[in-house]
């Protein structure tokens, strides 16, 4: 029989499969269900920096505000939205704890360092046995350095860092010039692990109304190919790298594709949504009957097998080789 047991963070998981942070992880019952379905554990849906300001700014436009005469009540406004949204959280955090047996990672989504990272402290506190940092920063302003924008981030990790002692992962985009050189970096700035990739808003054009609006929020079995390349091209780098993969993954192929290519953990979201929480219970056995037709006992036995540096041909893995490699293809 195999063995689907494995360590993420120093945290012991019994299945590879992570339920992503999504809106389902909001709900304690709904996690419960991903544990008894076979999730290894749960990444809860995030907090948002962004969304607090929103909420804060949002409160004065509509004329709840002391306005300048009295800027003592606006920072105690300010601060009671801000603690009270935080201990909101927090009590899902203590709530997830109660009730489930598998690890609980709570999620930040975060732009900025700084005030705004001290309450990690808060969530340790609660019993979250780690914390993944959702981080995006859309380089819009022509006059900052690539560098200065990476630095926002190794700013967040070093912060974070600062005020825990449980692992922090850090969740990023492929939009990076040297992913590998940024990757290396954040770790060395302290991340346990990385999560590729984060998954945000993306906009669409209604050409009927001449609107914007949002594309759709779920990814596609087709998005694997990016996580793929990358989870194999870092994990061979790095074997000491652990890696969450995420974005693409919608069934036990997907997961052991990426198992294949070094991944530590595979984290499934979208997937729940459009076919059940009961999902995971398919995919862990389709990794343990794939693991028995190969004769693996373990995931150890095979992770990263087919990684960057462990196969004959690394180049597959560089888009550089593209044409090369069907150059002499006939379709």
């Amino acid at each position: 029989m195999a063995d689907l047991k494995t360590k993420y963070m120093g945290l012991e998981l019994r299945s590879p499969i992570i339920a992503g942070s999504c809106g389902l992880t909001s709900d304690v019952e709904k996690m419960v269900e991903m544990e008894k379905a076979g999730v290894g554990a749960v990444v809860l849906k995030s907090i948002f920096e962004e969304q607090i300001n929103e909420e804060i700014s949002g409160v004065f436009k509509a004329g709840y505000g002391m306005g300048d005469a009295y800027p003592e009540a606006e920072d105690y406004i300010k601060a009671y939205i801000r603690s009270n949204t935080i201990q909101k959280y927090v009590e899902l955090v203590r709530n997830a704890k109660s009730r489930l047996t598998i690890p609980v990672i709570a999620s930040v989504n975060c732009f900025s360092g700084g005030e705004w990272v001290s309450f990690a402290r808060q969530l340790e506190e609660a019993g979250a046995d780690a914390l993944e940092l959702n981080v995006f920063i859309l380089p819009v302003n022509e006059f900052k350095e690539s560098a200065e924008v990476e630095n926002v981030y190794f700013d967040i990790v070093k912060s974070i860092k600062s005020q825990v002692k449980i692992p922090v992962a850090v969740k990023i985009s492929h939009y990076f010039t040297n992913l590998s050189a940024f990757v290396d970096k954040i770790k060395a700035y302290g991340a346990n692990a990385t999560t590729l990739f984060n998954r945000f808003y993306e906009p669409d054009i209604n050409i009927n109304t001449l609107e914007m609006g949002a594309a759709s929020v779920f990814s596609t079995a087709a998005e694997l190919r990016t996580t793929l390349r990358w989870t194999g091209i870092l994990a061979g780098k790095d074997k000491r790298l652990e890696i969450s993969a995420s974005t693409g993954v919608h069934g036990g192929e997907a997961a052991v594709k990426l198992l294949l290519a070094g991944a530590t953990t595979v984290q499934v979201c979208s997937v729940l949504y459009e076919k059940g929480i009961h999902v995971i219970e398919d995919i862990n056995n389709f990794i343990g009957k794939w693991m028995d037709s190969k004769a693996f006992k373990t995931i150890e036995d095979y992770r990263g097998m087919l990684s960057y540096s462990s196969i004959e041909n690394p180049d597959l893995y560089e888009r550089a080789q593209f044409m090369k490699y069907f150059s002499n293809k006939q379709y």
